[in-house]
């Protein structure tokens, strides 16, 4: 009586299988090379030829197999994917993303047309609206960010402008009435505590530094370090040390980059009480012992605000 038995499965990385003990063929089978003809108690079968071999003869190279290969293209032909021919269909809005420009209607992320993330507004675009001027980054509310309640950019620029300019109005109204003796000398006293902790490059010569007090705005700026003490030549522009700053404080400074005055760092003298421009001397426009005040957003600069 015959009885039934299931086949394990074979192994995916070899061309043969050993036969389930259960199979009447395990109780002893001939090797099927003619060169052999061995009786062997645990025969394999070749998943090519389909053959059972003993322990020496069990590969296709070992038998000489005729249809050597025959396992390894089916495997092959069975792991294919069969999405393969769907790349070549024309792309839909059920199967392709669309631009995220209101008026483009180009695919993207097709194997014609690649797709660019915008990180700001985590929007995806084609390569023409890929740049943030050509879609109009700034007006559009990053997905998956929370609505913003609080004040703007421009509006927290605005704050900050105020209270420095009030600050450095005190400032002036503080130094109108006659100094005292030892005014002079306390100033002096507080230039040369400066000197001692401030940094700067060594390179510049002890007669052209000015000892500066450096403050990153909070409210406009994100910086590691929210103040210092530096020195800087008196012959550089405030562009220079505007960067020399921003790089000391670990402030994101993108001046050189273009752009808008939204993201544009700017430079406040709070004893002036106004903005610098980028192109003024700093020997002309600053003193040791002064303060100066890096902001974002706050626009051009002005002439003095402070008025007599």
């Amino acid at each position: 009586m015959a009885s039934s038995s299931s086949t394990p499965p074979p192994d995916q990385n070899e061309s043969y299988r050993m036969l389930d003990q259960s199979d009447l063929h395990a109780i002893g089978a001939h090797c099927h090379y003619e060169y052999c003809n061995q009786l062997d108690f645990l025969p394999f079968r070749c998943q090519s030829c389909n053959y059972t071999y003993c322990l020496d003869h069990r590969t296709e190279t070992a038998h000489e197999c005729p249809k050597a290969g025959a396992w390894a293209a089916a495997r092959r032909a069975a792991n294919a994917s069969p999405s393969s021919g769907s790349l070549a269909q024309k792309p839909t809005l059920a199967t392709a993303t669309q631009c995220s420009h209101p008026q483009c209607k180009t695919f993207i992320n097709t194997t014609t047309s690649v797709g660019v993330l915008c990180e700001t507004c985590n929007r995806g675009y084609c390569l023409k609206h890929r740049f943030k001027d050509d879609h109009a980054c700034s007006t559009l509310t990053p997905l998956g960010a929370r609505p913003a309640f609080g004040a703007t950019q421009a509006q927290k620029a605005g704050n900050a402008l105020a209270r420095f300019r009030a600050w450095g109005k005190e400032k002036a109204a503080n130094a109108k009435p006659a100094p005292k003796q030892n005014s002079v000398a306390a100033r002096m006293a507080a230039v040369n505590k400066l000197k001692k902790v401030a940094k700067g490059d060594q390179k510049v010569p002890v007669e052209k530094r000015v000892y500066l007090h450096v403050e990153a705005e909070a409210a406009t700026t994100k910086s590691k370090l929210p103040r210092g003490e530096f020195f800087y030549n008196t012959e550089w522009s405030v562009g220079r040390m505007l960067d020399e700053a921003a790089k000391s404080l670990q402030v994101q400074n993108v001046n050189n980059r273009g752009g808008g005055e939204e993201e544009r760092l700017r430079m406040f003298h709070v004893e002036g009480g106004r903005l610098l421009e980028f192109g003024e001397k700093i020997g002309k426009a600053l003193v040791s012992g002064n303060t100066v005040v890096l902001l974002r957003g706050v626009g051009p600069a002005v002439p003095d605000l402070i008025q007599a």
